[in-house]
């Protein structure tokens, strides 16, 4: 783990729980773990950590365009936490959807706009 988000982890004191759903939204050019989302999923099981995970995915889920990644992953571990996790987790989700798909969407729109932007230097290749 970089210095940087363990410092982070520790200034704002978050749990363990929150600090899973950090490192699986992380800004790393890589995806999370099936082990971390397998972790993160069990622990949706647990009502103090359901509400700590899923405030961590929401507040990633409404992060700057900047980390866009966050979203993304964001949007990956809530997928996987529909299916594996705690039935709440798949609740939770059709009680927001239309917030999600709007989310989908936005991404979907932003990587366009990244793609056509890099478009023209790959032409080269």
């Amino acid at each position: 783990m970089p210095i940087h988000r363990h410092i982070k982890n520790v200034v704002h004191n978050y749990t363990d729980a929150e600090r899973k759903v950090r490192e699986a939204t992380s800004n790393d050019p890589w995806g999370p773990s099936s082990t971390l989302m397998a972790e993160i999923a069990d622990k949706t099981h647990n009502v103090m950590a359901f509400t700590e995970i899923m405030q961590m995915i929401w507040r990633r889920l409404n992060d700057k365009s900047k980390n866009w990644r966050h979203v993304y992953k964001a949007l990956v571990l809530l997928e996987y936490l529909s299916k594996t996790g705690s039935d709440k987790v798949a609740t939770q989700c059709r009680e927001n959807i239309h917030s999600i798909e709007t989310l989908r969407e936005g991404l979907c729109a932003a990587s366009m706009s990244w793609l056509q932007r890099v478009w023209p230097t790959q032409q080269h290749f």
